[in-house]
């Protein structure tokens, strides 16, 4: 998840700009949760997902996998 759409609670402003300390601490700990896949937005998951299942369905019909 993203802190692009956020809207503070505190301040009423994006998450992202940080204008107060609960932003900045919000925003800190966002992006200390991202991980390796936190990064990609749905759609470029999406798009991952459907490479990969090409990949196996092109391995399977080559004789590659069982």
């Amino acid at each position: 998840m993203t802190c692009d759409r956020l809207v503070c609670a505190n301040c009423a402003a994006p998450v992202s700009e940080g204008r107060c300390p609960v932003c900045r601490a919000s925003r800190e700990r966002l992006q200390h949760q991202e991980g390796i896949f936190g990064a990609l937005t749905p759609a470029a998951l999406i798009a991952l997902l459907v490479a990969l299942v090409a990949v196996a369905v092109l391995a399977r019909g080559f004789g590659f996998a069982g």
